[in-house]
This record gives C-alpha cells, sequence and structure tokens, in this order.
C-alpha cells in the first residue's frame, strides 16, 4: 500500500470552490496503515504534481509568517517534497516552487511558534515533526541570539514565569524565561532569566525596566553572564561600606553611572533592610577606579563612604594574617567596674606611647570590664601584651591581647572550629572498632563486659535482623589508646565458640 502524499495548507483553510480535486491514482485523504512497518516511497511526482498543487514562492511564505497571515505552515511527510517539480502559475505568472524541506523550520523560527496541522476527518489536528533542516536552523537561532539574555533579581516569592513574560513582552519577542526554583520544594529563589529574540530588545529592556516595581519589589537587570570568571575575578568590581540606611539599589546606580557603564549594582540587605554596604560592577576597570578616586571620603545623605577595590573572602584573610604580626591596637578585658580612661592610661603608658585609650561604659557610665588601646609603635604595644597579659588588676587576671576585627575574628574562630571537628573525629575513628565473627550467643552486655578491661566503652552495638544477630558489630572507646590496646589483645580470642575478628572501624 503506498504512503499517503504530502498536504501543505497556507493561510486561511481552502474553499470548497478553490480546493484541487484529488488525483485517482494516489488519494490524498490519509488514512491509517494497518501494518506498523516503514510505508513504502511513493513514486516521485505520482500525486502532488497530478493535483496541481500552486505553491507560493518561500519569499511570499516568510512575508505572510511575518505579517502574522500565515495560521500555519506543515507536512505530515517531508519525503516526496524533494520530488515536486515546478508548477506553471496561472495568468502567466512566474512559475511558482515547491517549498524546500527546511522552510517549516525557517518559519517556526520566524513566527516563534509550533506548526500544527490537520490531518485525517473530522478536522482533527497533530503536531507535524519538523525535518533535520528546520531542527539545525531552530538550532542556529538559540546560538545567535543566545547572548540576548537577562538577569532578573530581587524577585518576589509569588512572581510566575506568566507575570515575568506580560512585563518583558513590551520590550519585544520574548523566547523564552526560566525562573530558579528550589529542586525539592519548587519554591522560587528569587531571580530569573529571560531570553530575548533580539539583542536591541534585550538592551531596550535593561535601559527602561531596570528597577522597575513587580509585586512590590524592584526589579534588578543585568546581563547573563555564563562566565564565573567576570564575576569572580574582581575586575571593575568596587565595594562600597558606610552606606545610610535609605539607600537603595537605584539610588546607588544613579549615583555611580556617573564614572562608566555599570553592569550590576547591588546593595546587601536582609529581612529588617540594608545593612550598610553595597557592591558595584563596572565594565571597565577604568571606570572603577575613577569611582574609587572621587567617591572615597565623599558624603552620600550624611554617611562619609568608603569605596575601594572589592576582594575576595581569601584575599581579605590573607591580608589580616600577615598584618597580624604588625598590630599597634589592643584589647583589655577583666579589668572589673572601677576602671576609667585615666587609670588604664597610667598603666599601659609604661610601655610606650599612646594614641588613644578608651573603657567601653554603659549607659549609667559604669565600665563595662572591657577597653581598647592604640600605641604610636608596634614594639611599644608587643612589649604590653607580654608583661600586662595575665597580670592581676583587682584581684581578676586581666586579658591582653591584639585588638581583632569582626571580620578576622570570624575567620579564627572558624579555623579553630573546623580543626577540632578534624581532631574530634580522628580521635573517632581512631577509637572505634569493628568485631565479626560474633558467636549468636554473644549479646551487648557480653561484649561489653569482655572489651571494659582496656578502658571506658562508651558504646557497643550488634547489628541484628529479626531479632537475630548478623554476625558482627562495633565498639566504641574513649580513646584512641584503649581502642589500640583492645585490638591488640582481643584480635583472635575465642568468644563463645568462634575467634573474633578485630578492625579498625572505617569511615563510610
Amino acid at each position: 500500500m503506498q504512503k499517503p502524499a504530502t498536504r501543505v495548507r497556507v493561510g486561511k483553510p481552502p474553499t470548497a470552490e478553490g480546493r484541487a480535486a484529488p488525483c485517482k491514482a494516489t488519494p490524498c485523504t490519509p488514512h491509517a496503515h494497518p501494518n506498523p512497518r516503514p510505508r513504502p516511497r511513493p513514486r516521485p511526482g505520482a500525486c502532488l504534481a497530478d493535483c496541481k498543487i500552486q505553491w507560493p514562492s518561500e519569499a511570499e511564505l516568510v512575508a505572510r509568517a511575518e505579517a502574522g497571515s500565515l495560521l500555519f505552515v506543515s507536512f505530515l511527510s517531508l519525503s516526496c517534497a524533494p520530488q515536486l517539480r515546478p508548477l506553471p502559475s496561472p495568468a502567466g505568472a512566474a512559475p511558482l516552487h515547491p517549498p524546500s524541506p527546511g522552510l517549516a523550520g525557517r518559519l517556526r523560527a520566524r513566527a516563534g511558534g509550533s506548526a500544527s496541522t490537520a490531518a485525517g476527518r473530522g478536522g482533527r489536528r497533530r503536531r507535524s515533526r519538523p525535518g533535520a533542516a528546520g531542527r539545525s536552523r531552530a538550532m542556529n537561532v538559540a546560538a545567535k541570539y543566545r547572548q540576548a539574555s537577562l538577569y532578573v533579581g530581587d524577585l518576589d516569592a509569588e512572581v510566575t514565569e506568566d507575570a515575568l513574560f506580560r512585563k518583558f513582552s513590551a520590550a519585544g519577542p520574548v523566547l523564552s524565561i526560566r525562573i530558579c526554583r528550589d529542586l525539592l520544594t519548587r519554591r522560587s529563589l528569587g531571580y530569573a532569566y529571560v531570553n530575548f529574540l533580539r539583542l536591541a530588545d534585550a538592551q531596550r529592556a535593561l535601559d527602561t525596566m531596570n528597577f522597575d516595581v513587580l509585586r512590590g519589589r524592584p526589579l534588578r537587570l543585568m546581563w547573563s553572564q555564563r562566565d564565573a570568571h567576570l564575576r569572580k575575578s574582581g575586575v571593575g568590581n568596587v565595594f562600597i561600606k558606610n552606606l545610610d540606611r535609605s539607600v537603595d539599589d537605584k539610588a546607588l546606580f544613579e549615583r555611580f553611572s556617573a564614572f562608566g557603564k555599570i553592569l550590576s549594582s547591588k546593595v546587601v540587605s536582609d529581612e529588617r533592610g540594608s545593612r550598610g554596604y553595597a557592591f558595584v560592577h563596572f565594565q571597565e576597570q577604568s571606570a572603577a577606579d575613577r569611582a574609587i578616586e572621587h567617591m572615597n571620603g565623599a558624603q552620600l545623605r550624611g554617611c562619609r563612604l568608603f569605596v575601594g577595590r572589592f576582594q575576595s573572602r581569601q584575599a581579605r584573610e590573607a591580608e589580616l594574617r600577615s598584618r597580624a604580626g604588625e598590630f599597634t591596637n589592643l584589647y583589655i578585658k577583666n579589668f572589673g567596674g572601677r576602671m576609667d580612661d585615666a587609670r588604664l592610661r597610667a598603666v599601659f603608658s609604661e610601655y610606650g606611647k599612646t594614641l588613644s585609650v578608651k573603657v567601653m561604659t554603659d549607659a549609667s557610665g559604669r565600665s563595662r570590664g572591657f577597653g581598647f588601646v592604640s600605641f604610636e609603635s608596634h614594639e611599644a604595644a608587643r612589649r604590653a601584651v607580654e608583661a600586662l597579659n595575665g597580670r592581676q588588676v583587682d584581684g581578676q587576671p586581666l586579658f591582653v591581647g591584639r585588638a581583632q576585627r569582626k571580620a578576622e575574628r570570624q575567620a579564627e574562630l572558624r579555623r579553630a572550629f573546623e580543626q577540632r571537628q578534624q581532631d574530634g573525629l580522628r580521635r573517632a575513628q581512631g577509637a572505634k572498632l569493628y568485631v565479626k565473627n560474633l558467636d549468636d550467643a554473644v549479646d551487648e552486655d557480653r561484649l561489653r563486659r569482655e572489651f571494659s578491661g582496656f578502658g571506658a566503652v562508651s558504646r557497643v552495638k550488634i547489628m541484628r535482623e529479626e531479632g537475630r544477630s548478623k554476625g558482627f558489630g562495633l565498639i566504641c572507646f574513649s580513646s584512641a589508646d584503649e581502642a589500640a590496646r583492645a585490638l591488640a589483645e582481643m584480635n583472635g580470642r575465642v568468644l563463645g565458640s568462634k575467634p573474633l575478628s578485630i578492625a579498625l572501624a572505617q569511615r563510610p
């Protein structure tokens, strides 16, 4: 049985008067084929050429697609389209050629939609499958416009893709929108990506819609940067602190845009509002240098700004560690409530010239038990630490040490915590024994009695299945030395009717 011929519909479905009569050689109406095997290829030119289907040119089809008058163009099968020959057009016009196999894909890319076709009796519709040329053309479109992508940040959790589509469609045709969501809860992570068809439309949206309010929150737009190195390198990135709480993203952008093109600006905030610092990423490093030169120390809404080059956390911690040996500021605590500035200055001035002395007090003026002393030289500060740290003052041991910034203290506490975790993990690894080849009659109590002679046993566990011993278990000691002695003495010893096999437990 022959394969049904390809049918093409252009524009609105033709009327009964304009429809060509089907040929007798091969019926044009689709029908179900009982054999699931591939159908034989029709004889070249058997159906469509005899039916005298009048084909418009590709230029006319593209023009109709761009004008919006093309409703659908699709093929049930592209196998016979290359075999069609040019047909004479009526009234002596130039001959009309059948469309090429890749035209459906090109029209789909132009119109931005997928083709559909009417197949079978009763007006049933089925989705058509674009040919290889159509798929290739669609991929070319995606590759060509992949840079026309915007990052949309600071989104409200209730914003949907539909709301973003309605918002950004005013700037131009939108290819796709993706709101990034949590994999488990599917809640919005607060940012999205909008892909435009044309680069000029994306630029228009960036220029006109940045900081527009959507569901009570201003949108923060920037070009999507797929290369993470550009964001993390620090080139063109500026750090600003001591900001007034009323300064938002828009005010920051407007103030710093005078120095050059800004890729992104962000005032760091939490549920209580601005945290007083921000970041501005310029397109060029020269613009960042101009901003630092003119804005560092400048006033913005009554606050004196600090503006400097952005440094990563690793770079900041390395700088703090390098400056740790050259300190001049001291932190003092545990001196009681009777200490004041004059008395503290008298105690520390013996070791060198002091620039400032401050005892921290409460609202009533009473000492809170700690303060700060700044020396002119590092040598004087070092002598004060060596002489006064641990000395008794008013019956309490005085603590004197190098004054640390909050970030430095946090980094030091983090390193100490991680070190304690690693030490505890190593101790736990060495203090746990894996015991196998256990007799079925041996239970946890007997195992604890046998091993308690080598040290304090914190935990004993025999693995069981449906109440019966599986023949192995774990024994935890309080120290690695106790576990090592138990391993040396008990490995191979007969317990019940079986010799024990013991080894240090390994982490999974």
